[in-house]
């Protein structure tokens, strides 16, 4: 097997999929760079071994911007990894990706956890207007968390919750017992806000159908409807509340994402839980061994409600860009155990795929995130992420700041909306 591996940039256009001289070699471009290219390349070696493509495997932090400029100069590699599904909806919609093999919805219904799911966030329209299969998932995040210090739970004689009125009242208990249970900071930067956004995406997974979430996300469904309104509102249950939030109420939009768990670890703690997603032991004190120093459980949903255990992340979706025999089996060698598992066995991957051997993870936290994963009956990619960037990425973040500062949840989603029609 030969492989070759460009770097980022010029070399990147010199992959094009229909010259003679790469006729059995697989082009693939993705946003991985360092330790995730490793692992990625490790994927792509076992692809070509076992159909006997070679390949070459090009990571960029600009692939947003060069998928685009690739697709319109007749130069697409034959497998794009897009990192959001935005972007493939609307290269899909400019006839710039083929639709997968025939069949490729059925085997993901069948064979990953809240299948369906994975299935619509990979349709699109095409240049036809027609739905098509266009991306197919593979390596997921987790957002559905919420982190916890096993040792002081134990102290206070408390329960991982089950359900959402179980967590509640847990709040509840723990502020009775003269403590405070909440760590939440939205201060990012320019960025500050969107800690909150995920709050109030899980909310709405907990209150509302998915069908409910995708309608919002599109704006079919307005950000001032009550269904979001009443979202917001369940967010600032526990950030609105003096008594629920270290520092106060007052603290949350000031206080940095980065620095809000470290209360956890406090003597005595500042507070007892932090809802976060997967990456934010990055943040813990240096040394924390997760499953003993800290722990998460899976952040809840309504048990009157009967919406199932819906799981807020995000995701890689792969998708054809220069169609080949090659780029074909590629996804195919994707549906493979073996693909899913090679990555597992290294690190930073969750998979969705219900066939795969979860003793093969080389982390137990990954392992129980992939449970929860697993375990969920509908998946939702982060919406902020899917809207127009001067709303998912602006009046929602700033909307959430105000918000926590004591702004009604309806005058804020007002705003929010008047953005958007805006850019209508």
């Amino acid at each position: 097997m030969t492989k070759t591996t460009f770097l980022a940039g010029a070399a990147a256009l010199a992959l094009t999929a229909g010259s003679a001289a790469w006729a059995d070699n697989v082009t693939v471009f993705g946003p991985w760079l360092g330790p995730d290219q490793e692992d990625v390349e490790a994927v792509l070696d076992g692809f070509a071994a076992a159909t006997g493509h070679s390949y070459s495997y090009v990571g960029s932090d600009s692939f947003e911007q060069q998928i685009r400029i690739d697709a319109e100069a007749g130069s697409a590699p034959n497998v794009s990894i897009f990192p959001q599904p935005g972007l493939a909806a609307d290269m899909a919609e400019a006839g710039f990706l083929t639709p997968l093999a025939e069949g490729t919805d059925d085997w993901v219904r069948d064979n990953y956890a809240a299948g369906q799911s994975w299935v619509d966030l990979g349709t699109f329209a095409g240049p036809d207007g027609a739905d098509h299969l266009y991306g197919f998932f593979y390596k997921v995040d987790v957002k559905s968390l919420v982190w916890y210090v096993p040792e002081n739970f134990e102290d206070a004689g408390y329960d991982v919750p089950e359900t959402m009125e179980d967590l509640k009242a847990l709040t509840q208990q723990i502020v009775d017992d003269g403590e405070t249970p909440w760590c939440i900071g939205l201060g990012s930067g320019g960025a500050t806000g969107w800690p909150a956004t995920d709050w109030v995406e899980d909310l709405m997974l907990r209150t509302q159908p998915p069908e409910v979430y995708d309608a919002w996300v599109a704006n079919d469904t307005p950000f001032n409807d009550p269904a979001v309104v009443g979202a917001i509102e369940e967010f600032g249950w526990f950030a609105r509340n003096d008594d629920y939030v270290a520092g106060g109420a007052g603290a949350v939009a000031t206080t940095d994402f980065r620095d809000s768990p470290k209360g956890l670890f406090a003597a005595p703690p500042q507070c007892y839980m932090h809802r976060q997603a997967s990456f934010i032991p990055s943040f813990f004190p240096e040394g924390t061994m997760m499953g003993e120093d800290a722990d998460f459980f899976y952040f809840p949903a309504y048990a009157e409600k009967d919406l199932g255990s819906p799981v807020l992340g995000a995701g890689t979706l792969w998708a054809i860009t220069a169609d080949s025999e090659g780029a074909q089996e590629l996804i195919a060698y994707l549906q493979s155990t073996e693909a899913h598992e090679i990555w597992m066995a290294r690190q930073g991957f969750l998979t969705p795929h219900k066939g795969v051997d979860p003793e093969v993870f080389a982390d137990p936290a990954l392992k129980k995130m992939n449970e929860i994963l697993l375990g969920a009956t509908t998946f939702r990619f982060d919406a902020s992420d899917l809207m127009p960037g001067a709303v998912g990425a602006g009046s929602f973040w700033t909307g959430m700041v105000d918000y926590t500062g004591g702004k009604d949840a309806q005058a804020v989603a007002d705003e929010i909306q008047s953005s958007w029609d805006g850019l209508k």
